[in-house]
C-alpha cells in the first residue's frame, strides 16, 4: 500500500520529501512556493526525480538523525551496504546569523563491503514543463532548463559526471557525496565540507529539539512533530505554511486537490501556538513580524491566507499536463480560497497575539504597532460577526451562519478583552466585553438545538461538524457542560467510524467526504478527555499513531477502511494536534531549576 512513506527534509527555506527508497520525488527551489525541479509524487512517468537505483538483492530502511531533520536511507545486501544521509543546510553563523541556501546535499557513507548503484539524475523545470540540459564543468554539472536559460542550478559531486549523467553503474569504495545548488558555490566542495556542513547542520537541530520541553511519555512523536513544525516556517519573512505539497488527493480518483504552500492565518497560529508552548519563542515572534508587516495600514483588511513573501494574491491555475498522484486530477497551483470569508480565522490569530503580550515584554513601540492590530481585529470581527461565511473548512460555494465561526469570533474578542486588561485599557475592555457577550448569546441562542440536544454545523440545521469539538478548547464553554457533553456524544455518533472522524457529513461542493481528516480524531480525543473519558480517549490516541507512516509523518487526511495517508503532506495542522493531544496523556521531565536543558 502507498501511504505516502516518504520523509522530509528542510532548512526553513525548501523542503524536499525523499522515497523510502531514497528518491527525491519532490523539490521546489529556491523556495517552498517555487516551482518544483523534481515532482514524480504528481507524474511517475513525467515529473522527474532524483533517485539511487540498486537491484532487487537490496533492502532499503530509512530513519531520522535522532533530534534532527537529517534523514537516513541504508541500503543493504550480501555484497555491500551503504548509507545516504540527506538534508539541507542550516546552521547559525559567526554573526548569529541563520545560514539555510536552497540545496540538498547527498552524503554517501559506505558501510560493508563493496555495494553497487545507480545515480537517475532527472531533474524537470516548472513543474515539469520545461525540459533540462546538462553542461558539465570542472567542478560542477550546470543543470538548466532549455526553454528559460536563467533557470538553472548546479550539481557537485565527487563522482564522475559522465557516469552520474549516464545512469552508469557505480561500486562504492569510500565516503562520496552529491550536492545539488540553486546557485553556484564560491567555496571548494568536497568530501571535507560536505562532512563539515553536516556536523554543522546536525548540531544545529540536536541544539533546536534540546530546547524544546522533555516527557516521559510520547517524548518521541511530539519531538518529531515540533521538528516537522519547525521546518515548515519560512526563515525570511516568519510564514509558517501549511504543508510542503500541492494536489496529494483527499480521495484517490476525485478532485478534492489543493496547494497548501501557503500561510494560512488559522493554521499558522495554531502552529505557533503550539511552538510557543513548547519554548521556541523565536518562531512566534517572526511571526509576529509576519503579521506586521502584512497588515502595513491600518486600512489593510484581513485576508484567511497570504503566500509565504506576504503576496495577497494567489491566482489559482491548473496543471493539466500532469497526471496527478496516482491519477488523481487535477494537479492545482495557487488557492482561490485567499478571498474567501472565513469568520473564524481571526480568533486563532488574536489567540496568538493575546499569547505575544504575556510571552514578548517588547519595546514600546512594537507593543503600541501591535495594539493598532488589535484594534484593528476587533473592528473586522465586530462588523463581519453576524455575516454567514464559507466556514473553518472552505466551502467554495456555500456560506451560512457556522456556529463554530461564531465561537471563534467570540475567542477573538474575549482575547481582546485580556489585552486591554493587560494594558490598562478599561473602556475597550468594558465595550469589548459587552460584544464578545453578544455574540456568546447568540451562538446559545441559535446555534443550540434542542430537539437533537446539540450544537450543530449551523443555525438551524440538523447537521454535525467535527469542529464543534473545540468550543471547550478555546473556553467558550467549560468541559462539564451539560451541553458540550451531550454534543460530544452526539458528534461521536454520526461522525466517528471505523476509529477515525469525519469532518462532516453533508454534502458540499464536491459530493460528500470519503475520508477521515485526521486532525478531528485529534479533537474528539480531547473533547473525550476533558469531558471525563480518559481510557477511550488514550485507546483512540495509541491507535491513530499506528496510523503514521514509516517514520512518524501525518498527512491531511486518512482512508477509513486501509488507513493510509492521503492529502498533502505532511500536515502542520496533523502534527500540532499530534502535539497537544499527547500532552493530555504526558508528564513533563522535571529539571533543576538551576540546570538549563
Amino acid at each position: 500500500m502507498n501511504n505516502l512513506n516518504y520523509g522530509i527534509i528542510g532548512n526553513c527555506k525548501s523542503a524536499a520529501l525523499i522515497s523510502e527508497k531514497g528518491s527525491i520525488d519532490w523539490l521546489c527551489m529556491p523556495n517552498f512556493d517555487s516551482p518544483s525541479v523534481f515532482s514524480k509524487i504528481l507524474d511517475e512517468k513525467s515529473g522527474g526525480s532524483f533517485a539511487f537505483i540498486v537491484s532487487g538483492d537490496y533492502t532499503c530502511t530509512q530513519k531520522y538523525m535522532k533530534g534532527t531533520n537529517i534523514l537516513c536511507t541504508q541500503f543493504i545486501s550480501d555484497e555491500g551496504s551503504f548509507e545516504v544521509l540527506d538534508f539541507m543546510p542550516r546552521y547559525r553563523t559567526l554573526q548569529m546569523d541563520h545560514f539555510f541556501p536552497a540545496e540538498v546535499y547527498r552524503y554517501i557513507r559506505l558501510l560493508t563491503g563493496k555495494p553497487r548503484f545507480r545515480i537517475q539524475y532527472e531533474p524537470v523545470m516548472n513543474y515539469a514543463k520545461e525540459t533540462a540540459t546538462h553542461r558539465k564543468f570542472p567542478d560542477y554539472i550546470k543543470t538548466s532548463s532549455c526553454e528559460n536559460i536563467k533557470d538553472n542550478m548546479y550539481l557537485y559531486s565527487s563522482l564522475d559526471f559522465d557516469t552520474i549523467l549516464s545512469c552508469g553503474e557505480i561500486i562504492l569504495e569510500k565516503e562520496e557525496f552529491m550536492l545539488l545548488s540553486y546557485g553556484q558555490k564560491l567555496v571548494s566542495i568536497d568530501i571535507d565540507r560536505v562532512y563539515l556542513e553536516y556536523q554543522r547542520t546536525k548540531v544545529y537541530w540536536l541544539n533546536w529539539n534540546n530546547r524544546s520541553r522533555k516527557f516521559i511519555q510520547y517524548n518521541d512523536v511530539i519531538s518529531r512533530s515540533l521538528l516537522i513544525l519547525k521546518l515548515m516556517s519560512y526563515q525570511d519573512s516568519g510564514a509558517v505554511i501549511a504543508a510542503l505539497t500541492t494536489s496529494i488527493p483527499e480521495t484517490i480518483g476525485e478532485v478534492r486537490n489543493w496547494d497548501y504552500r501557503f500561510c494560512w492565518i488559522r493554521d499558522a497560529s495554531m502552529s505557533i501556538e503550539v511552538l510557543l508552548k513548547m519554548g521556541h519563542q523565536s518562531a512566534a515572534k517572526r511571526f509576529m513580524g509576519f503579521i506586521k508587516r502584512i497588515l502595513k495600514s491600518k486600512s489593510d483588511s484581513f485576508q484567511i491566507m497570504y503566500a509565504i513573501d506576504g503576496s495577497r494574491t494567489l491566482r489559482e491555475e491548473i496543471l493539466d499536463h500532469l497526471t496527478g498522484y496516482e491519477n488523481s486530477k487535477p494537479v492545482r497551483i495557487g488557492n482561490a480560497a485567499y478571498n474567501q470569508r472565513q469568520n473564524d480565522s481571526l480568533g486563532y490569530l488574536m489567540d496568538v497575539i493575546y499569547n505575544y503580550y504575556i510571552h514578548f515584554p517588547g519595546t514600546l513601540d512594537e507593543i503600541e504597532e501591535m495594539w493598532e492590530i488589535v484594534k484593528n481585529i476587533v473592528k473586522t470581527v465586530s462588523i463581519e460577526w453576524r455575516n454567514p461565511d464559507q466556514s473553518i473548512w472552505e466551502f467554495r460555494n456555500t456560506e451560512k451562519h457556522f456556529v463554530f465561526s461564531k465561537v471563534m469570533c467570540w475567542v477573538a474578542l474575549d482575547r481582546a478583552v485580556s489585552v486591554a486588561t493587560f494594558l490598562g485599557k478599561s473602556e475597550y475592555e468594558t465595550e469589548w466585553k459587552e460584544q464578545a457577550e453578544e455574540i456568546k448569546n447568540d451562538v446559545l441562542t441559535h446555534g443550540w438545538n434542542e430537539e437533537i440536544q446539540s450544537f450543530t454545523q449551523a443555525y438551524d440545521n440538523y447537521d454535525m461538524d467535527s469542529s464543534l469539538l473545540l468550543m471547550e478548547q478555546y473556553g467558550f464553554v467549560d468541559p462539564d457542560d451539560e451541553k458540550f457533553i451531550k454534543t460530544v456524544e452526539r458528534i461521536k455518533q454520526e461522525l466517528f467510524h471505523e476509529g477515525l472522524m469525519y469532518r462532516y457529513k453533508t454534502d458540499d461542493d464536491f459530493g460528500l467526504p470519503s475520508s477521515s481528516f485526521t486532525i478531528c480524531t485529534f479533537w474528539l480525543i480531547r473533547a473525550l478527555f476533558v469531558t471525563g473519558q480518559k481510557d477511550e480517549a488514550l485507546k483512540v490516541f495509541n491507535e491513530l499513531l499506528t496510523y503514521s507512516n514509516h517514520l512518524g509523518l501525518f498527512s491531511e487526511d486518512l482512508d477509513f477502511d486501509t488507513k493510509r495517508q492521503l492529502g498533502n503532506f505532511p500536515q502542520a495542522y496533523s502534527h500540532l494536534a499530534l502535539i497537544n493531544t499527547a500532552l493530555l496523556f504526558s508528564e513533563e521531565k522535571a529539571f533543576s531549576k538551576f540546570v538549563r536543558a
